[in-house]
Order: C-alpha cells, then sequence, then structure tokens
C-alpha cells in the first residue's frame, strides 16, 4: 500500500436515507477516484471483444477495430473515430441490445448526431442482412425524417458493414489508446 495515498473510510451507513453530508462529502472525491478508472475499463471491455467471433470472419474486436481505421483514414474527426470504435462495445454483453450499451457509454459525451448513430447503427445495419434473417430490412425507415438518417446510413455502409474483411490491416487497439483516454477521462 502506498503511505502517500489515503485510503478513504467506507461510510457507515446502511440505507441513503441515514447518509449524512460528510458521507456524501468522502463519497464526491471518491468518483473522481473511479472517474479516472473509467478509460481504462473501456479498453478492458473491447479487449474482451477479441475472445468471440460469434461466427464472423473477424472477431469482435477486429470489427470494431476495422471499423475505426475506415473511419479515421476517411477523414472523420475523433469523436466519430471514437463512436466508430466503442459501437458494438456490449456485443458481448448483450448481443440484441448492444448499441444502447455503447450508446449510453457516450451520451454526454458525443454530439447529438454521433449519440443516434451510435444508439441506432444496429437497425441501420440491419438494412444489409434482415431479409435473410426473415426481418424486415426496411426497419430502418421509420428514422428517416431524422436529420442524422442518412449520416446513420453512410456510416453502416462505409464503416461498419464492410469491416469484416481478415485481409484488412487496422490499426491495433494500442493505436486509439489516447483517444479512448481522452474522451473518457472526465465526467460526460
Amino acid at each position: 500500500m502506498n503511505p502517500t495515498r489515503t485510503v478513504p473510510t467506507r461510510r457507515s451507513f446502511t440505507s441513503f436515507e441515514e447518509s449524512t453530508a460528510d458521507d456524501w462529502a468522502v463519497i464526491r472525491q471518491q468518483m473522481l477516484v473511479t472517474q479516472a478508472m473509467v478509460a481504462d475499463n473501456v479498453l478492458v471491455l473491447m479487449r474482451a471483444l477479441e475472445s468471440d467471433h460469434g461466427g464472423y470472419p473477424v472477431t469482435r474486436l477486429e470489427h470494431s477495430l476495422q471499423t475505426a481505421t475506415r473511419a479515421e483514414r476517411a477523414g472523420e474527426d475523433d469523436e466519430y473515430v471514437l463512436c466508430a470504435l466503442v459501437h458494438d462495445i456490449g456485443d458481448t454483453l448483450a448481443p440484441y441490445d448492444h448499441p444502447a450499451i455503447a450508446a449510453t457509454m457516450l451520451r454526454g459525451r458525443v454530439s447529438e448526431a454521433n449519440l443516434f448513430m451510435v444508439e441506432q447503427h444496429g437497425i441501420f445495419q440491419g438494412w444489409y442482412f434482415w431479409h435473410h434473417l426473415g426481418m424486415d430490412r426496411e426497419a430502418r425507415e421509420q428514422f428517416r425524417d431524422s436529420p442524422w438518417f442518412e449520416r446513420t446510413a453512410e456510416f453502416c455502409a462505409r464503416h461498419d458493414q464492410t469491416s469484416f474483411d481478415p485481409e484488412y490491416r487496422s490499426e491495433p487497439l494500442e493505436h486509439f489508446e489516447p483517444l479512448v483516454r481522452s474522451f473518457f477521462a472526465a465526467p460526460g
């Protein structure tokens, strides 16, 4: 244990109703410590995608790296590239609702346009394959009036649905680490 670092005492209340201002002063300070761990935790979740390919030609991590690399090489800004990188971060946690996990992590950190793109990419991506599953590939049309419809459709067309290529040379996760650290360093 580092003697210069003080460990906060654990508070003793058993319900919020019992808590005091002093309790919350300690907890508020501890939130800064917890926030400092977020980027590391995002990188851990990204690395966990390496262990699953889900039947696809590449691992879920490689898909994410290809998507982010394609966006970066196309000249997209850092926020867009970050969204491309983490858009499928929830795949192994909740495959059918993974866009909501990524969107929740990004809310308050990215623009409404990029948040919509991440949150709805699963439905927009369905245009490419849902008809093979007996599903409605036109489901994205429910968002036709959104100002971000075309942006999201383009994200899927140019970056997401094309990123299952075992021959594509993507940047490694370490390349994107500074980006992850910069976006997740401060409270969202």
